[in-house]
């Protein structure tokens, strides 16, 4: 019983997150990933900087993207971006994904997180 309380308080508290990261302004967040622009793109077609394209970033698993090297933890990892991901990640890259490459130490402080991950999800989904 105690466990199942438990399992239901995290996964309550998960939704209420992944909400709340839905959430984010889009505008603003565009604003917050000027500072990744000098290594990333997030248009189709557009090339690897230091970082990968992020074209298609939402549904995909980490370190797969044809055409950029990544670092063997990054591969490994198998992890697939989405909202709870990708805030994970990009809070603390080193501490996610202990190992690797991406110097950036990260978007952990609100709204700004919320913001990026809302803008990551227009600019970088495919046309339908």
């Amino acid at each position: 019983m105690k466990h199942t309380v438990i399992a239901a308080l995290l996964a309550g508290s998960a939704m209420m997150s992944g909400a709340a990261m839905a959430e984010g302004d889009a505008a603003a967040g565009e604003i917050v990933y000027r500072q990744c622009l000098m290594c990333h793109t997030t248009g189709e077609g557009q090339p690897n900087r230091i970082g990968p394209n992020l074209y298609g970033l939402f549904g995909s698993t980490a370190g797969t993207k044809e055409g950029f090297i990544y670092s063997p933890p990054m591969m490994n990892s198998g992890i697939v971006w989405d909202e709870e991901t990708l805030a994970g990640y990009l809070a603390s890259p080193a501490t996610y994904i202990p190992g690797n490459r991406m110097p950036a130490t990260g978007v952990a402080a609100e709204p700004d997180l919320s913001n990026l991950i809302a803008y990551l999800k227009e600019a970088t989904a495919p046309a339908e």
